[in-house]
């Protein structure tokens, strides 16, 4: 009687410790979502910008509004589901038509004077330094939650219930070679 209460009493604590770990992993795993969730409104704004900055450079040059079109048409949301390749990928289109925007404003000074430019380029500033901070965000809520189905025990459940690593958001490196779009 002793030993089956004993039995039962250690598959208890063994059972809600399953719980309890896994609650963690979904918790974790939810952070993930949400930090890409976010890099994803963040992306759409700065697509907005993108595109308000298309439309003004429609009335200097018509080719390289069209070309900027056909840039912003592949553009995708980036949602909580999204995987960090992704992002990666949004971001490397997003990079081009920025450099393609920065060719064009080269070619037109009075563009680069233009009120409503510099307000756009502000905007789009601030939408890039806030994609920067979530982009962290989610690196480490990807940290702690690879760590966590890595870490003995907790693997253990993270297998059983099928938990896998996220992959990290790499640093774009031609962005490290962007113009400068200031004035």
């Amino acid at each position: 009687m002793v030993t089956t209460l004993i039995v039962i009493g250690i598959l208890a604590i063994l059972v809600i410790w399953v719980i309890s770990v896994q609650r963690n992993l979904i918790s974790k795993e939810e952070l993930c979502k949400n930090a890409m969730s976010q890099i994803g409104v963040q992306m759409s704004s700065r697509w907005d910008a993108l595109t308000a900055l298309a439309d003004l450079i429609k009335s200097y040059d018509e080719h390289e509004y069209k070309s900027l079109k056909d840039v912003i048409a592949q553009r995708t949301s980036i949602t909580g589901s999204s995987s960090a390749a992704d992002a990666n990928i949004q971001e490397t289109i997003l990079t081009d038509a920025m450099r393609r925007i920065a060719v064009v404003v080269e070619q037109y000074p009075n563009l680069k004077a233009n009120e409503m430019y510099v307000k756009t380029m502000d905007s789009v500033n601030l939408y890039e330094n806030q994609v920067r901070m979530s982009r962290m965000v989610y690196n480490d809520s990807v940290t702690n939650y690879n760590r966590l189905i890595r870490q003995i025990p907790s693997n253990i459940v993270a297998s059983l219930f099928g938990f896998k690593s996220k992959d990290y958001l790499e640093e774009n490196q031609a962005k490290t070679e962007m113009p400068s779009m200031k004035k």
